[in-house]
């Protein structure tokens, strides 16, 4: 049975009136110090609560110093004023609803519309978005830039009907491993000056519960020290579930599936398990994030995506993570990317190989076992509407369009298993605006509360995702849980 998998198991619960007169007692205990529970517990002491922070881990940061430090961020940010870009919370918004699948409308307008604001607010930790844009295609800008388009705000449909503004703003560090290590340090700097008092290599293992069913503090383990602590409200913040298996095969096999994990140890979804044992409700515990970016160079989005019957079947230049849902929808998961000897460019991003070079567009079609004439005939009516600045069967934005004529012809293979594909969790508990953890029938479960990657807020839609969303909406909502949680204490 799968209750039996260890990974599935759900911790039980501590009775408050188990624990002895003399157990400690704080306004606020958050559980992870990655940048959702940061922010909740700065929030949270911000506003005159006595806040604990627990981190499993030596070192605060978490999942979140592991990203590349996209924010994302709109309605008329210093950024984007800067860079000349207009944009509104409503356009955001309406951007956000159209590109999910299943989207909580009220949680996108609340993040749309506090968005400038909390862009301040990150600012005012100690750092500066940097006043620039970069106008190419990247997984991450590769310099200090502090705006890109990290979605698909430019791609068909969504450009049609809502006026693309670029909303992805970078920390001010060159590449993408350090970006958001240089917010963190400065959260944890700030959070020391708030008198929060945190705990590493201490980790939650259960929740303290009333007799009737309210979250009333965590029960914790440090090496071979264990104790509890009460507090009026909880934060969950200690991120998703990828590096679970059990919870994986339950729940997103996609995931197991020859691909790379992004996230760390304590991945494994307890944070989750524990929203469970009090009755936490469950939303897009099915959907993955999964991506193999073969871009930059930017070259490449000019190029042609072919499938096994040698025919298109996506727009070239959508977002990453919205080309690799086309291509795993595909037979076999199997799909080439071909461009010409002009739009080559040297490759920076070796996740998806370069299968090999070819001097006829006969002879890749043999080599890649496509059907006889298939790949001519679809690069020949590509090239013709490209040499037009068209493209009727799939609407690819002029700026990415180029006839690819000039041979010889380079082949990358995007297909899974060939290509590094890699993912993430998206699912995790019901919350409402200010983080409260929700119960199926929707009502609140008192004293409990989540934010970041245990949370399910607006980054649900793999093929939609935005960069940056996690990082911006884990920021967001959690000094949303923070402030609502230190008022249970007044």
């Amino acid at each position: 049975m799968a209750t039996e998998r260890s990974g599935l198991t759900v911790p039980e619960t501590v009775p408050v009136s188990s624990l002895p007169a003399d157990t400690e007692q704080y306004d606020v205990v958050v559980v992870g110090f990655g940048i959702a529970g940061g922010c909740a517990a700065l929030e949270a002491a911000r506003a005159g609560a006595r806040v604990l922070l627990l981190e499993r881990a030596a070192v605060h940061g978490g999942t979140s110093s592991m990203s590349g430090g996209h924010f994302y961020l709109g309605g008329g940010t210093a950024v984007q004023q800067a860079t000349g870009h207009e944009d509104s919370a409503e356009e955001m918004a309406r951007y956000l609803i159209a590109s999910t699948k299943d989207p909580d409308e009220t949680k996108i307008r609340c993040y749309a519309d506090g968005s400038v604001a909390h862009f301040d607010w990150l600012e005012a930790l100690g750092f500066e978005f940097e006043r620039s844009y970069f106008p190419g295609k990247a997984v991450i800008q590769p310099g200090t830039e502090g705006l890109m388009f990290t979605g698909n705000e430019k791609v068909w449909p969504f450009r049609d009907d809502i006026a693309p503004a670029p909303r992805g703003h970078k920390v001010p560090v060159p590449g993408d491993t350090e970006g958001t290590k240089l917010v963190m340090d400065l959260l944890r700097d700030r959070v020391t000056e708030a008198g929060v008092e945190v705990r590493y290599e201490t980790g939650a293992t259960h929740l303290v519960v009333t007799e009737s069913g309210d979250v009333a503090g965590v029960a914790w383990r440090s090496f071979e020290h264990t104790g509890a602590v009460c507090a009026a409200g909880v934060v969950i913040a200690a991120g998703g579930f990828v590096m679970n298996t059990d919870m994986l095969e339950e729940y997103t096999p996609a995931l197991t599936e020859k691909l790379f994990t992004l996230g760390s140890t304590y991945d494994d979804g307890l944070g989750i398990r524990l929203g469970q044992s009090v009755d936490a409700a469950l939303e897009h515990m099915e959907e993955p994030f999964i991506t193999a970016p073969f871009y930059p160079p930017s070259s490449l989005v000019k190029g042609v995506i072919v499938n096994r019957r040698g025919e298109r079947f996506v727009a070239e230049d959508s977002y990453h993570a919205r080309t690799s849902a086309a291509v795993l929808r595909e037979p076999g998961a199997t799909a080439y990317l071909i461009a010409d000897s002009d739009h080559m460019g040297e490759q920076r991003m070796p996740l998806v190989p370069l299968k090999d070079g070819y001097e006829t567009v006969g002879e890749m079609e043999a080599a890649l076992d496509l059907p006889a004439g298939s790949l001519a005939a679809t690069l020949a009516r590509y090239d013709e509407y490209a040499a037009r600045g068209e493209d009727p069967d799939f609407h690819k934005h002029p700026d990415w369009l180029a006839p690819q004529t000039t041979g010889p012809w380079g082949v990358f293979d995007l297909s899974l298993g060939t290509a590094l594909y890699a993912g993430f969790t998206l699912g995790g508990m019901r919350t409402d605006l200010d983080g409260r953890v929700l119960r199926e029938d929707r009502s609140a479960i008192a004293g409990l509360y989540a934010a970041g990657a245990c949370a399910s807020n607006i980054a649900q839609d793999g093929a939609g995702y935005c960069s940056g969303t996690q990082l911006g909406e884990g920021s967001f909502f959690g000094r949303r849980a923070g402030r609502h949680a230190a008022g249970l204490a007044q």
